[in-house]
Parts: structure tokens; C-alpha cells; sequence
């Protein structure tokens, strides 16, 4: 599986403490990003896990989207989550770089969708806005509102990590919006 950045034992934690938990990813075929963010009853988050899948270039895209398949697998059954939130397609410049990231995201909510679990999608203007209530900021003013929203001492890293864990709290904090409405 991936290189996982941070992982935090829930010893401590009682059920009732928990409120969702949900896994975030950023989908491409060479790095798939992913963070595991739990909201705690009173709204604060906690980072579970965050790292990076990654695939070897020389190796058939079939067996790379079946390594990111495979290992999502695990990311599920290891965490549970109660939702996984990707990030959408964006079409840039690179059409092929998007077609690939495609196939990513297919592996993704493929697995989502047989563990049962819901799904939700967020653009990365969407993510920005949620996290740095900008929908243009940049990686740094994203990664340093990571850092505050869940209490660390340095943000998630490789930047595809960062990513996948913005992603599971622009999620949460769209629940918890919503729950105010």
C-alpha cells in the first residue's frame, strides 16, 4: 500500500465520541492522495491517516488502477469511514493527464461503491472556498488552514496527501453547514 504519513491509534476514543468519519482522495494514476478526517461530537476534526498510493509508471495502466483499487480497499477496511469525498475532474490544458485521472477516480468510486458507502464530489474551487474561504487560494494558504483546523505542528505532506485530507474537511464542513440549515 502507500507510504501513510500519519496514522493516530482511536485508543481513547469512545464510539460516542465520534461523530463521521470520512476519507478524502485525490485521484491520480501515479499519486492518489488520501486523508481519513473525523469529526469529533462539538464539531472538532481529527486527522486519522493521511499518505499517498502510488503506482509505477512502466507498469500497464490496468495493474496501476487495480494497485489503487486494491488499496482503497484497505483504506476502508482498515478506517471504516462513513463517507469518501474525491475530488472532481478538472479539465485543463492536458487532456491526457485528465483522461488518466479519470480512470483514478473510476477505481475510486468503484470501491466506494461496493463498500456502500456514499459518495461525495467537490471541484477544487469547492475545496478552497471550504478550507480557505477562497476559492482561489493557493496550496500554502490551503495547507496552513489544514494545519489550524486540525491542530498540527506542520501541514500533511507530499502535496497530494494535503490534498486528499482538504478534501475529507471540505466535506465535513459542508455537513456540518448543512446541519445548520
Amino acid at each position: 500500500m502507500g507510504d501513510p504519513l500519519r496514522r493516530q491509534p482511536m485508543m481513547g476514543w469512545m464510539d460516542s465520541q465520534r461523530q463521521r468519519t470520512v476519507l478524502g482522495i485525490d485521484p491520480g494514476t501515479a499519486i492518489t492522495g488520501y486523508g481519513v478526517v473525523t469529526e469529533r461530537v462539538g464539531g472538532d476534526f481529527e486527522l486519522l491517516a493521511c499518505g499517498v498510493i502510488r503506482t509505477e509508471a512502466d507498469v500497464p495502466m490496468h495493474l496501476r488502477l487495480l494497485e489503487i483499487f486494491q488499496d482503497l480497499q484497505r483504506l476502508l477496511a482498515e478506517f471504516a469511514p462513513d463517507e469518501v469525498a474525491v475530488e472532481k475532474l478538472f479539465f485543463g490544458r492536458n487532456v491526457t493527464t485528465a483522461l488518466s485521472v479519470g480512470q483514478a477516480r473510476g477505481a475510486v468510486l468503484l470501491g466506494a461503491a461496493l463498500a456502500g458507502l456514499p459518495v461525495a464530489e467537490y471541484t477544487p474551487a469547492e475545496v478552497k472556498q471550504a478550507i480557505a474561504g477562497y476559492g482561489n487560494a493557493d496550496k500554502a494558504q490551503v495547507q496552513q488552514m489544514v494545519m489550524h483546523l486540525l491542530h498540527l505542528a506542520v501541514p500533511p505532506n507530499p502535496d497530494d496527501a494535503a490534498d486528499g485530507v482538504a478534501i475529507a474537511i471540505c466535506h465535513l464542513q459542508t455537513i456540518q453547514y448543512n446541519r445548520l440549515l
